[in-house]
């Protein structure tokens, strides 16, 4: 059986096939004819890609923006509360949340050490004054001696020096005697104000130097809303603007502040400022501790608003891709970018 070398071009061709072989021949052969022919087709010009794209209608906005933050309830005035001495902790009956009034003890240092010393400067204390009381006796006489003329100018001047060498001590011993009491009372943290307690630093058994923290104490009776804020937003925001403060368990709970203390130095760890609104009027459930979000409008120029998504560069400036519905075109279009708040 011969096959076509190429394509036909009008020739017949003859084929001697076997008497039994007709169907099997049209079976087999007439899958590669067809290729042979279809590759014989000139190829058509590859139709270009239709590229499906998002397109969004942008209009310019009002001149009015809000911009918004979370943040929490917190109280303005908070004390870190630690022991005057060094000492281990023996004693800790409060934890976060304990509310407390002013002398309540908060903590406990080990009395021991304390309590040893103590009894070392009363007994410095009691030496003193025994050595006063015989120093002074001493003098008294060799001044009547001294009168009488039965003593020397030197002895007298001796016996005066002793005496006011332990009035000294007496003085000195007794100032350590009552520094000793002190340190014994500074065994015990107590609370300089009512309030509540609203983080722990330290725990029983652990030694704690003198002024480290053990814990912070709260005094809820003025609230204040706080929020970490960016450079960029506190650049942007007009002078001392009211903030509308919403609880954000519930946004029926509202209160307006103003801006009473903003962070001198940027947080280390965010690179934010520290921002406080003072709330005269929270109302009782803007608990300390509760999350919240501020709101700040403000007058800009207005704008277009765009995705990020829809921005690149041409030239190492911004741009976007404008389009013309009626012509079915796009074309790049340089932009400015302002600040979005």
């Amino acid at each position: 059986m011969h096959r076509p070398a190429g394509c036909p071009q009008g020739g017949k061709k003859r084929f001697r096939l076997p008497a039994d072989g007709h169907r099997h021949f049209w079976l087999l052969v007439a899958i590669p004819l067809v290729a042979i022919l279809a590759g014989c087709d000139k190829k058509k010009a590859a139709e270009p890609d239709i590229r499906p794209v998002r397109t969004i209608t942008v209009a310019t906005e009002a001149g009015a923006e809000t911009t918004t933050l979370a943040g929490e309830i917190r109280a303005r005035y908070e004390s870190d509360l630690g022991f005057r001495i060094d000492g281990k902790i023996i004693e800790r009956p409060v934890d976060i949340g304990s509310t407390v009034k002013s002398g309540d003890v908060l903590a406990r240092l080990d009395p021991q050490p304390r309590q040893q010393d103590l009894q070392s400067a009363r007994a410095d204390a009691a030496s003193a004054q025994a050595t006063l009381t015989k120093n002074r006796a001493t003098e008294a006489r060799q001044a009547a001696l001294l009168t009488d003329g039965f003593a020397t100018r030197a002895n007298y001047d001796e016996a005066l020096a002793n005496r006011q060498t332990a009035q000294s001590q007496l003085e000195s011993t007794t100032a350590r005697l009552r520094q000793a009491e002190d340190n014994l009372g500074y065994t015990q943290l107590r609370a300089h104000a009512d309030g509540v307690i609203t983080a722990v630093s330290a725990n029983i058994g652990q030694v704690v130097s003198a002024g480290q923290a053990v814990v912070k104490l709260a005094q809820p009776g003025e609230r204040e809303a706080v929020f970490d804020v960016s450079d960029a937003i506190l650049s942007a925001s007009a002078k001392n603007p009211p903030v509308t403060v919403v609880l954000a368990s519930n946004p029926l709970i509202s209160a307006v502040g103003r801006v009473r203390y903003v962070s001198p130095q940027a947080n280390a760890t965010g690179r934010t400022y520290e921002v406080r609104i003072s709330l005269p009027d929270a109302p009782p459930a803007m608990r300390l501790g509760a999350t919240v979000t501020g709101s700040v409008s403000s007058d800009t120029a207005g704008g277009v608003e765009l995705p990020g998504s829809a921005l690149f560069e041409q030239d190492g400036k911004p741009a976007v891709w404008v389009v013309d519905r009626k012509a079915g075109t796009v074309a790049v279009k340089p932009i400015s970018i302002g600040l979005a708040l």
